[in-house]
């Protein structure tokens, strides 16, 4: 990775590292020194990028609303319509954005900040389903299938064709 004069480079580093580290082990191991330890930078360096942990929790639930504008433009510009966009991307693809979604999630447990920024992504792609649809309660039972998805695929709970049944059921109802 090349190293840019304004340090995004060293920034995003640092920002990657302390989501992989909530991820794997949640707020208590993502620690100023374990973050600078998994960026491989000092902790004086990490400090010049982020004074706090609270100044870290800022920059990526900031990163994630960016990630998140981007897939909802790309939801509604999907080739296979947003619906089928919408519950096709339900699984942890081990993308930046899922990882940045996951990190979140350990965050909203106890950062009210955090709950607010995961429930602006889940409006950005309610108002897409609900557009497409022309119906609140379909757009908002669509969410709550893909939400229970992500939830089954992160948690190693996924049966192997529940998109497949999802799917099914959608097309006997005429709902996708």
């Amino acid at each position: 990775m090349s190293v840019r004069s304004d340090g995004a480079a060293t920034r995003d580093r640092i920002l990657d590292a302390f989501e992989m580290l909530l991820v794997e082990g949640g707020g208590k191991i993502a620690t100023l020194d374990a973050v600078a330890a998994r960026a491989e930078v000092s902790k004086g360096g990490l400090l010049y990028h982020f004074p706090s942990k609270d100044a870290m929790v800022d920059a990526m639930l900031d990163r994630l609303k960016e990630q998140g504008r981007d897939d909802v433009v790309k939801m509604k510009d999907a080739p296979q319509g947003p619906v089928r966009y919408y519950l096709e991307t339900s699984v942890d693809t081990g993308s930046a954005f899922d990882r940045g979604l996951i990190a979140t999630s350990r965050v909203a447990q106890d950062d009210v900040r955090a709950r607010e920024t995961l429930a602006e992504l889940r409006n950005g792609w309610f108002a897409v389903l609900a557009e497409h649809y022309g119906d609140d309660a379909l757009a908002r039972t669509v969410q709550l299938i893909g939400d229970g998805l992500y939830f089954d695929d992160t948690t190693g709970l996924a049966h192997p064709r529940s998109l497949d049944h999802v799917r099914d059921v959608l097309d006997r109802l005429d709902a996708l």
